[in-house]
């Protein structure tokens, strides 16, 4: 695989200097287009052997382009603060906005590859871990990221000269380590797992390119030029693309011929769904919810101390119809908490920075520490309900999303947090009846707007958009709980008492009612 990056191509010093000044004014020409369309970010890993000029290539790109629109990030060993959450969290949470660039060091590939050259994980976890990053890579895609994937290549031979030249440098035998020897001890080792990897992960959407790296001229142009054309590919796919749906969208309004009379429309009836299942008489009397109420708190009380002391982090996710009572029963579960150790996410329509992002980018901001406490007083799940509904995304971007949600929550569980996911569900008589409320209710009015009326008109199409997501996204390891909410006592102890088993789960104890 890396035969033809030991050739030991080289570019003249006199050829790089005529052709640097082009390149260099067409990659700052096309940063700029990049930031003026804010229609895709760029995202480039570097990658590879040890000494092939990942670090200078990153800084000349610094150099020939505006730093003020680069991300540059270097990755070394978790800290503290990003062990406690799924490894994942680090890479997400550094991806550059859309119109920006992305500059990736010792990235997701990094540890993987590690671990297998040392011997710490097997070739069937290996594979596993490559998996999990081209899923990765792939929801990045989708969202019209453009990811380029440069392996910085050296034989075995080179890689010595190159570390022994540093090393007889005064100003540059700092760049060599003790690790950076160790490594070319396993240099074949290296090889091996390289070579996986690429095969692995080199797609379609996310390439890999094999770059020599022997010549720092050569290497320097190559990596320009492929930046270079691939930005200025995507930017005219991208034209075309907006021409293209710009003509679908006119062919779409222009008026259609009326064939004959119109049939007379009967009323649609509901569509039978998970939720028609749902038994909604049920019911708790006043004095019996006093009683369970104040169990269920101390109990998850005790369970969150307990929790914390382990380390388990618990995210609660509430979904449901406006009015249906998300918010009495997550403020029944922070009553039993200590303030110190939650925090409630409300989710309302994306800013301007989150839009620039992948949807997921946000949801993955506000993970929290281990031990800790997350709600999502709605969530990602917008994606599929209302984004669907309204239109706001299309069909294909909606329906992928099943498969990017159960991805992020399989991550989720992996490391070790509790993950409840509520659908706290009421009748639309029900639902009637509160909004009504809510007009007479001074301290209640504002909750109600012209947006919860005009859901309404559409709740047969919301219906069916759960019954999808249910089925589509309860898993054995993150299952939906549905909560019979018409009678807001019931559901309030209903929500309590799972998330107290769901805690329990975790702490290895029963996970029976308490």
């Amino acid at each position: 695989m890396f035969r033809t990056a030991e050739l030991g191509r080289k570019v003249s010093k006199s050829d790089f200097k005529a052709r640097e000044p082009e390149l260099r004014e067409q990659l700052l020409e096309l940063q700029q287009k990049l930031r003026e369309s804010g229609r895709f970010p760029v995202v480039l890993l570097f990658a590879g052997v040890d000494g092939a000029g990942k670090g200078e290539t990153v800084n000349l790109l610094n150099e020939w382009m505006d730093p003020r629109w680069l991300r540059t990030r270097a990755f070394g060993h978790p800290s503290d603060e990003e062990r406690e959450r799924p490894p994942f969290w680090r890479f997400w949470r550094e991806l550059p906005g859309k119109g920006r660039i992305g500059l990736f060091l010792s990235s997701w590939y990094s540890e993987p590859v590690l671990k297998r050259v040392y011997g710490e994980t097997d070739e069937t976890e290996f594979d596993r871990q490559l998996e999990r990053i081209t899923l990765f890579e792939n929801a990045l895609v989708e969202d019209n990221a453009l990811i380029l994937k440069f392996w910085m290549h050296l034989s075995r031979d080179a890689q010595k000269k190159r570390l022994k030249s540093l090393e007889k440098d005064p100003l540059l035998k700092w760049r060599v380590t003790k690790q950076d020897w160790e490594h070319w001890k396993k240099y074949d080792d290296f090889l091996s797992a390289a070579e996986r990897t690429i095969m692995r992960t080199s797609t379609g959407q996310a390439p890999w390119q094999i770059v020599e790296g022997y010549d720092p001229h050569y290497r320097s142009l190559t990596v320009g030029e492929i930046v270079r054309d691939e930005i200025a590919k995507r930017l005219e796919e991208m034209d075309v693309r907006d021409r293209m749906a710009a003509k679908l969208e006119e062919a779409r309004s222009a008026p259609l011929a009326v064939i004959g009379e119109t049939a007379e429309q009967t009323e649609a009836q509901s569509p039978v769904t998970i939720l028609s299942s749902l038994d909604m008489e049920q019911k708790l009397a006043r004095a019996d919810y006093r009683i369970e109420l104040k169990k269920q708190q101390g109990r998850l009380n005790l369970l969150q101390r307990e929790a914390r002391a382990k380390g388990i982090s618990t995210v609660l996710v509430f979904e449901g119809p406006d009015a249906a009572g998300k918010g009495g029963s997550i403020r029944r579960i922070t009553a039993a908490l200590d303030a110190r150790q939650y925090q409630v996410i409300p989710i309302a329509a994306p800013t301007d920075e989150e839009r620039a992002h992948h949807y997921l980018w946000r949801f993955w901001r506000h993970l929290s520490r281990a031990g800790r406490v997350s709600i999502f007083d709605r969530s990602w799940y917008g994606r599929v309900l209302v984004e669907r509904v309204e239109g706001f995304a299309s069909e294909p971007t909606w329906r992928r999303a099943y498969a990017e949600i159960n991805d992020f929550e399989q991550q989720l569980v992996e490391h070790g947090i509790v993950l409840v996911k509520f659908w706290v569900h009421i009748t639309k008589e029900e639902q009637l009846a509160r909004f009504q409320a809510r007009e007479q209710t001074p301290h209640k009015r504002w909750k109600l707007t012209e947006e919860d009326w005009r859901n309404r008109e559409k709740w047969d199409d919301y219906a069916l958009a759960v019954n999808d997501m249910v089925e589509r996204t309860s898993t054995a390891r993150a299952p939906w709980v549905l909560v019979e909410g018409n009678d807001k006592p019931y559901a309030r102890v209903k929500v309590l008492t799972e998330v107290c088993n769901a805690v329990e789960r975790a702490l290895g104890k029963s996970g029976k009612k308490g």
